[in-house]
């Protein structure tokens, strides 16, 4: 995964509440079983017809959020299932950043897990950033190392993450790559382990 340490991007707003997973991602699309290639199905319900074509309708599709790579939402953001591949289609689509008054709990694990900083901010704060991103282009300053939010019209914000999660996203960490971390330790007791069982 890449680090995430400070990103400045362009904000989307959805100011929906309690989307879940089968809103992110629907389930004919999950028979991939890499983690690339979904974005194209993100929000899939709502950006596309029945035929295929994009609907003018839906914000996303807009061109003033082309590229947009912080998504800013309404609360429960990622209820339901515990598919990982919503993170995933969220990341693939160029999302990096996700702000919500809540989160489901294993989707907001997932998204950490997976490249994406999930940050809670209180209902007003992110009622703010919408009406802000829904009006104008509208770019936020993500700085994970100080966990603050700003733009460059005097707003700003602090969050928090739990620490395990912080550390793995500043370093670009997945699972794996912690475990590995500990590779001292771990050849270490092997050979130990091997000198009992021969022994």
């Amino acid at each position: 995964m890449e680090p995430i340490r400070q990103h400045t991007g362009l904000v989307y707003p959805l100011n929906r509440s309690n989307i879940d997973t089968d809103q992110i991602i629907p389930k004919q699309f999950l028979k991939r079983i890499e983690r690339q290639g979904f974005g194209q199905f993100l929000f899939y319900n709502w950006r596309f017809h029945d035929d295929g074509s994009l609907r003018e309708d839906f914000t996303l599709n807009q061109p003033k959020y082309e590229g947009a790579s912080i998504l800013v939402a309404g609360e429960n953001f990622g209820c339901g299932s515990s598919r990982e591949h919503a993170p995933w289609s969220l990341q693939d689509f160029g999302f990096k950043v996700i702000i919500a008054p809540s989160f489901a709990d294993i989707f907001y694990n997932n998204c950490s897990k997976n490249g994406i900083l999930p940050i809670v901010l209180s209902e007003e704060k992110v009622a703010e950033l919408v009406k802000k991103a829904e009006n104008q282009s509208y770019q936020l300053e993500v700085d994970l190392e100080a966990e603050e939010i700003r733009d460059n019209e005097g707003f700003s914000a602090s969050f928090t993450l739990v620490p395990y999660l912080r550390e793995m996203l500043l370093n670009g960490w997945d699972e794996i790559a912690v475990t590995l971390t500990h590779d001292d330790k771990i050849a270490a007791f092997e050979e130990k382990r091997s000198e009992t069982v021969s022994s």
